[in-house]
C-alpha cells in the first residue's frame, strides 16, 4: 500500500492556512476578539497546562463540535471571534485541524508555528488543568 505520510499532509496544509508566531498572536490579541484553541489531549493539558483563557477542543472531535449541524455541536462563538487561533504541542496536529476548519468554511482562522511549546517559551501564561 502506498500512503501519503502524515508528513505530506502537514506540508500541503501550510501551504493553504495562515501561520501566526507567538510574537504575532500577542499582537492580534491586543487588537482584536481572538479566541486561542489547545487542540491538544486531555491528558497532555493534565500534564503540561495550558495557556490561560484558552478553550480545550480536542482534535478529535474539533470539526462536530463547531458545525451545528452535529449532533456533538457546542455552542462556542467562534463565528462571532475576529480570530480563532488553534494550537497543539508543536503545530502539526494544529496546522491539519486549521485546514479542515478552513475546508469547512472558516475565514477567520489561523495556527501557531510550534505550538504550546512555542507559546511557553514566549512566556504566555500557563494554567493548570486538573482531572474532572
Amino acid at each position: 500500500m502506498n500512503i501519503v505520510s502524515a508528513q505530506a499532509l502537514v506540508d500541503q496544509a501550510l501551504k493553504e492556512i495562515e501561520t501566526l508566531e507567538p510574537k504575532d498572536v500577542v499582537e492580534l490579541q491586543k487588537k482584536q476578539n481572538c479566541i486561542l484553541i489547545d487542540i491538544r489531549d486531555i491528558r497532555e493539558l493534565w500534564r503540561e497546562g495550558t495557556v490561560k483563557n484558552a478553550l480545550h477542543i480536542p482534535r478529535g472531535m474539533i470539526e462536530f463540535w463547531v458545525d451545528p449541524q452535529s449532533s456533538y455541536y457546542k455552542e462556542k462563538n467562534l463565528q462571532k471571534a475576529e480570530k480563532v487561533i488553534l494550537f497543539c504541542a508543536l503545530g502539526m496536529r494544529s496546522a491539519l485541524a486549521t485546514k479542515s476548519l478552513k475546508d469547512m468554511g472558516f475565514k477567520n482562522i489561523a495556527h501557531v508555528n510550534g505550538g504550546f511549546d512555542a507559546l511557553k517559551k514566549a512566556n504566555f501564561e500557563i494554567t493548570e488543568v486538573k482531572k474532572k
